[in-house]
């Protein structure tokens, strides 16, 4: 018998337990099966499926352009490729900006389909009907307050929000009003930190911050920003933990001239006639040895 423990799943009360007992939160975006088994392996609580995929991935300006089917082909990827942590989707622009009951059906998908355990959902304000539905028929919401990027073209740029004292407040209780249609926990992104910790010190429900400090009850970041792979800006917020970029780059560039001067592959990295990758490795020794 093998000795490998199967763990369950980071649970949606999991989270909310880390936030009565002083642990920090930890979650990373992901959107394929390998990066996400590594993130998983290095110990992250929840990977988010974000629509950051529309510019990291995709390459799109802003995360607009995402689509339900982009987002559920990056939700299966993601979910195939983990066992462990809390897979939570990103439901894109156009995907709830919609009836109550479509916005159902669309959450619903992410869920059966994509493998995912909750959504997460930009606003609030209108949202609010809308939320208390899904969490109703058992789809976890996490919510999504401050910057949140699908109202770039309200917003007219990625500054920082709620400076002002009434925006602040606006904040306040729309954080308020989240945590009572069910969310089980709301993002806050690009917000002043003392508003991140007015906010966190109100709420029974964590708050998960990107860009508002130190004080929330967990933290998430954009994976290729925290391994320095996409390097193209770097607001003030973000700690490249690697340069992953400049890795990148020289080890493609090392294959390419070793490719180019007749160094790869070598003889040990090429097939003879002979050779089965997929017969059965041979145990040393006789076979009377192997019979004792």
């Amino acid at each position: 018998m093998s000795d490998l423990k199967v763990f369950p799943r980071v649970t949606v009360p999991q989270l909310i337990r880390s936030k009565r007992e002083g642990r920090k939160i930890v979650g990373l975006t992901a959107y394929d099966a390998v990066f996400a088994a590594l993130e998983e392996e290095a110990g992250v609580d929840f990977l988010l499926v974000g629509d950051s995929a529309g510019n990291v991935i995709a390459g799109h300006s802003t995360t607009i352009p995402m689509t339900m089917d982009a987002m559920l082909f990056l939700t299966r990827c993601v979910s195939r490729g983990t066992s462990r942590v809390l897979v939570i989707a990103d439901m894109p622009f156009g995907s709830f900006q919609v009836s109550v009951e479509d916005t159902v059906g669309n959450a619903v998908r992410f869920l059966k389909e994509g493998g995912a355990q909750a959504v997460k959902m930009e606003g609030a304000g209108y949202l609010i009907p809308t939320i208390r539905r899904l969490v109703d028929v058992g789809i976890p919401v996490m919510g999504h307050l401050g910057l949140t990027p699908q109202r770039i073209n309200i917003f007219g740029s990625y500054d920082v929000q709620a400076k002002t004292r009434e925006e602040a407040e606006t904040l306040m209780d729309d954080a308020k009003a989240l945590q009572d249609a069910g969310c089980f926990a709301i993002v806050l992104e690009k917000i002043p930190s003392s508003l991140a910790a007015r906010v966190t010190e109100a709420l029974s429900i964590p708050t998960i911050g990107i860009g508002s400090g130190p004080h929330c009850d967990g933290q998430i970041l954009v994976s290729y920003d925290l391994l320095g792979v996409f390097d193209k800006f770097k607001p003030k917020f973000i700690r490249h933990y690697m340069d992953g970029a400049k890795l990148i780059r020289g080890a493609v560039s090392s294959w390419v001239e070793d490719v180019r001067e007749g160094r790869y592959p070598t003889a040990a990295e090429s097939y003879d006639s002979t050779e089965d990758e997929n017969a059965p490795k041979r145990r040393s020794g006789t076979p009377t040895d192997q019979a004792r």
